[in-house]
């Protein structure tokens, strides 16, 4: 499934990779959310579904998935280019443990040879982040199990999906893979890593690396997350642990680090940074009843206890610091 606004040669680029791919049987989607029907590929085994408007990454996966019978369902951004050996690989390790319902891939930095993702990890006040993200991939060269994948390469068991339910269609933009792999953690399905399952993704082609819109929807959603999906009393602590990032992202930008940094020197208002975290707190806040009857059926079919959820957390964790200065 590949959901593309820009529809440009990157895109191209992309189903090319998922063309050559060594396993045989699979059927490829593409989702063009341009609104003006730019996806232009011509393959008898890619299918193209066009949108009136860009109704997000989420709502754009969905589609696909519904219009699909496979029994995983593989998500890549348009902008990433598969090995020959990614899609064969990540099913071989999701058939070798009926207990995974997600797989994340290593994502490399493309021409960096550095990682862009093993996977996500996550802090106290629900903010998610690329697990080795700017790291060699030897660092994660032992198959370990991550939270949950990203959504820029992931595969997930439609066996799955179907108990869970789709991606969030109100995230809109980013935060709705992390929200479903943790909705999938509740109901006790596992995650596994795939080293060797490579993509070379190109970092926010489509989005920015830091724009305005990028940090409405990650903090927005990030809140999201956490009223959907944290226990108590972890969800007591979230607005105490915003401040605490908030304090170490100031301190990254006064030593030129890390996203704030990155979002001044990208030529952008501090100033309207700060009405983009309050507006999204208050449309957070708007939102709580349909957030709090998402959480109530989260818990009211979860598998595991607060305590085992936490501790899965725990061990996939990263310090708000570390947050801030990424």
């Amino acid at each position: 499934m590949v959901p593309t606004l820009a529809a440009d040669e990157a895109f191209a680029s992309c189903l090319r990779s998922l063309e050559a791919q060594t396993i045989e049987r699979f059927e490829v989607i593409a989702i063009d959310n341009s609104g003006t029907g730019r996806a232009k590929y011509s393959s008898a085994r890619v299918q193209v579904i066009v949108n009136d408007r860009n109704v997000g990454f989420g709502a754009a996966v969905n589609q696909a998935i519904r219009a699909s019978e496979t029994p995983y369902i593989a998500t890549l951004n348009d902008d990433a280019v598969a090995d020959r050996q990614w899609l064969e690989k990540l099913v071989k390790a999701a058939e070798a443990r009926p207990e995974v319902g997600m797989c994340a891939s290593e994502v490399r930095l493309a021409g960096t040879g550095t990682l862009d993702s093993a996977g996500l990890v996550i802090a106290v006040d629900g903010s998610s982040k690329q697990r080795g993200h700017g790291e060699p991939p030897e660092n994660f060269a032992a198959s370990r199990d991550a939270l949950c994948p990203s959504g820029s390469a992931a595969l997930y068991r439609r066996k799955m999906l179907d108990e869970i339910g789709l991606f969030d269609e109100d995230f809109f933009l980013y935060c709705e893979d992390t929200d479903l792999g943790l909705r999938a953690r509740w109901a006790g399905w596992e995650c596994a890593y795939v080293p060797g399952a490579v993509v070379e993704h190109a970092y926010s082609h489509s989005a920015g690396r830091a724009t305005p819109l990028k940090a409405y929807y990650v903090e927005r959603n990030r809140l999201y997350v956490a009223v959907k999906n944290f226990p108590w009393p972890m969800l007591a602590l979230v607005k105490a642990a915003s401040l605490v990032r908030y304090f170490w992202h100031a301190v990254s930008l006064m030593e030129g680090r890390g996203k704030a940094s990155e979002y001044r020197e990208s030529g952008h208002s501090m100033g309207m940074l700060v009405f983009l975290i309050v507006r999204a707190h208050v449309v957070a806040v708007f939102h709580l009843p349909r957030l709090w009857r998402a959480r109530r059926r989260i818990m009211g079919t979860r598998k595991k206890t607060r305590a085992e959820f936490r501790k899965i957390l725990a061990e996939h964790s990263i310090s708000l610091r570390r947050m801030a200065e990424l």
